[in-house]
């Protein structure tokens, strides 16, 4: 049997927020594997044990710039390690310029990136002059260019820590700002069912089956069940199925088709978004372990 230490409970009851207890039985139930210890306590606790999903695990900023017709956009996320060189006017400076280079030079990567021209120096001897006058280490982590169908829109939230880009056609100015921001409240996952990832799926499938099989009913009664929480799931993790924050009584799809506009497509950043950050409490680990955990 895989050797439960304090520090893997600490870490699951961090990504999950359930009982520090609940942490200990789902990982012992799931033999040390971390990510089969999430989805049992989803199982048993529902979306209690979520908050791995919204929760920003690296500091940074996004950037995103926007050519002058509107027609190409650029979104960029860049890392550093706290949130006090998140705020740092330079480093803001910084996001922006490479935003700019994005859309500008549509470089291949982010190595391409780093070797274009910034400032008469290149983005990576700006990044080190940078991590060395500010004395943290700063990443390029990724970006996406975008040419717009339609009207591209963008948002910026949190403190440059969510953003935004959307290309929606037809509508108009106020609609499509409206889109961007109900995508930074609700972080779908894709524009339709269609594009939702088959791991995803499978994996909500499983949990729901897990919960259905509990409920002690018939097999053709569970089956049901599961089919109703996974298309449920669907409309929750997808825009167009989503309920406008503005107005819930219409989804997405209604309120786009009302105003003869169209979402060609998105991009949603969030900052650290599946990134482990190590964090190192020695005197919470001691605690747990002196409790017997």
């Amino acid at each position: 049997m895989a050797e439960i230490t304090a520090g893997m409970v600490k870490e699951l009851r961090e990504k999950t927020d359930a009982p520090m207890m609940e942490c200990k039985k789902a990982l012992t139930e799931a033999a040390g594997d971390m990510a089969r210890a999430e989805e049992i306590l989803r199982v048993k606790l529902g979306n209690k044990a979520t908050k791995a999903a919204g929760r920003i695990a690296a500091e940074g900023v996004v950037g995103i710039h926007v050519s002058g017709d509107g027609k190409l956009a650029a979104i960029i996320e860049i890392n550093c390690e706290t949130d006090f060189v998140a705020k740092n006017d330079d480093f803001l400076k910084f996001a922006r310029d490479c935003a700019a280079l994005v859309a500008e030079q549509s470089p291949a990567d982010v190595a391409a990136l780093s070797q274009l021209a910034l400032g008469g120096s290149t983005v990576e001897a700006t990044r080190a002059e940078l991590v060395g006058r500010i004395g943290e280490n700063l990443s390029l982590r990724r970006f996406v260019r975008i040419e717009g169908q339609g009207r591209i829109a963008t948002y910026i939230h949190g403190g440059s820590k969510i953003g935004v880009v959307v290309d929606v056609v037809g509508g108009d100015e106020a609609l499509a700002k409206d889109i961007a921001m109900h995508i930074a409240a609700t972080k779908p996952v894709s524009l339709s069912r269609d594009e939702v990832p088959a791991e995803l799926i499978e994996k909500e499938r499983s949990i729901a089956a897990q919960k259905a099989a509990e409920s002690g009913k018939p097999a053709e009664i569970v089956e049901k069940m599961v089919e109703g929480s996974v298309q449920k799931y669907l409309k929750e993790v997808t825009l167009l199925g989503q309920p406008f924050v503005k107005d819930d009584k219409q989804t997405i799809e209604q309120l786009l088709k009302s105003r003869s506009a169209s979402v060609k497509r998105f991009v949603l950043f969030l900052v650290g978004e599946g990134i482990e950050k190590k964090q190192v409490d020695f005197a919470a680990e001691v605690a747990a372990a002196a409790k017997g955990v």
